[in-house]
């Protein structure tokens, strides 16, 4: 017998007006070693987590970065999908300085989170690199990682536009940590067609809910990470679930739903690690709530006063080398 999966083909968005694209998409992140660092502790399995999120469940939103690794995590999805399939969408990073497992979460209050590194020269080195790891001649979505205070986005973003007036960069999106304002977008669009952002947004943390609606005016993709809260708003005793159980579907499934229902352009990255959970996952592009619902979880979720997990604050057991489970987790 075949089996048969949901698909998550009901719902899309026009990336930069020309790609087509299922708005429940796929964050590759944790397809890498612990703490991001160097190839997955299980190769295999993780092509047949990628396989089965392109192939069987109609996936071709795929984000990843040329920090998580590095690199290896571009190595792994062109070593699973390629040849890719002509819709198939991946977006990649760069900008970013790593040098160690974990070496983007400090300890110390006020520590930088990252290290970014947007000079124009190391950027056209990334992005050549990216380009030979993932097999393409052009990379689909090129996002800037992380602001750098030290260089003038026009000069970063610049080398971005001739990188793409050259055929490597089909399109040019915009990521930051926490969250790209509406201030750096309005100066980054002076230099750069934005056809998408990446900001911290879920259920429980709407602070960006000012940046959501100038994209959605705009027709840029707003892309969540977080989307799940680091795997806190899911699993066991998610603080998410009593909500959800009164509509019938899982803490994930709720909030990505809600997420879905909540702005037509957010494009969601949930990640995971768990070809059970990617199902479960899948099934919230085919959840319906009325306008009403929408309101009233909004509204549970409000009285409910959830904890956030920003990454400045708080990222459960990563930096410690203690064991969690996250097969929810995405970035």
């Amino acid at each position: 017998m075949t089996a048969t999966y949901t698909k998550v083909t009901s719902r899309q968005w026009s990336l930069g007006g020309d790609l087509i694209v299922n708005r429940l998409g796929y964050g590759a992140m944790h397809l890498t070693g612990y703490g991001m660092w160097g190839p997955p502790a299980d190769p295999e399995h993780a092509i047949r987590v990628l396989r089965h999120a392109v192939h069987d469940l109609g996936v071709n939103f795929i984000d990843t970065a040329d920090a998580y690794g590095p690199g290896d995590n571009e190595e792994i999805l062109r070593k699973a999908l390629h040849p890719y399939p002509k819709d198939l969408v991946i977006s990649t990073k760069g900008g970013m300085l790593r040098s160690g497992p974990n070496d983007w979460i400090h300890g110390a209050p006020g520590a930088p989170y990252i290290e970014p590194i947007n000079y124009p020269k190391y950027l056209r080195q990334q992005v050549e690199m990216s380009l030979r790891r993932l097999g393409v001649e052009r990379i689909s979505l090129y996002q800037l990682h992380s602001i750098d205070p030290m260089v003038p986005l026009s000069e970063s973003l610049g080398e971005l536009v001739r990188l793409q007036q050259q055929g490597k960069i089909h399109h040019i999106g915009l990521s930051n940590q926490p969250g790209v304002s509406i201030e750096q977008l309005i100066d980054a669009r002076r230099t750069a067609n934005i056809v998408a952002i990446e900001n911290l947004y879920n259920i429980a943390d709407r602070a960006d809910e000012d940046t959501l609606q100038y994209t959605q005016k705009h027709g840029i993709a707003f892309v969540p990470w977080f989307p799940l809260g680091h795997g806190g708003l899911v699993g066991s005793d998610s603080p998410l679930g009593p909500i959800a159980e009164r509509y019938g579907v899982t803490a994930s499934q709720l909030a990505l739903a809600w997420l879905l229902q909540h702005a037509p352009n957010t494009l969601l990255i949930p990640g995971s690690t768990s070809i059970a959970h990617l199902d479960e996952n899948a099934k919230a592009a085919s959840i319906d709530f009325h306008a009403a619902e929408i309101a009233a979880i909004t509204a549970a979720v409000d009285r409910a006063n959830l904890p956030t997990w920003r990454p400045d604050r708080h990222i459960p057991n990563l930096a410690t080398g203690a064991k969690t489970h996250v097969s929810h987790i995405s970035r």
